[in-house]
């Protein structure tokens, strides 16, 4: 391999690594940080509009 694709694959790997400990970061160590995350509805509009016909 190239010294190109050498630089390019650890940037990518490395980038990929900070990125997911930074998850585990805000995860673990920041209180109440679970808090925060927004959950999901678990039906859509238009099955309630279905329902309100």
């Amino acid at each position: 391999m190239t010294v190109a694709g050498w630089f390019i694959m650890l940037l990518s790997v490395g980038g990929v690594c900070a990125l997911l400990a930074w998850c585990i970061y805000k995860i673990v160590v920041i209180p109440n940080e679970t808090e925060h995350i927004h959950g999901f509805e678990r039906k859509t509009p238009d099955v309630n509009q279905e329902a309100a016909d």
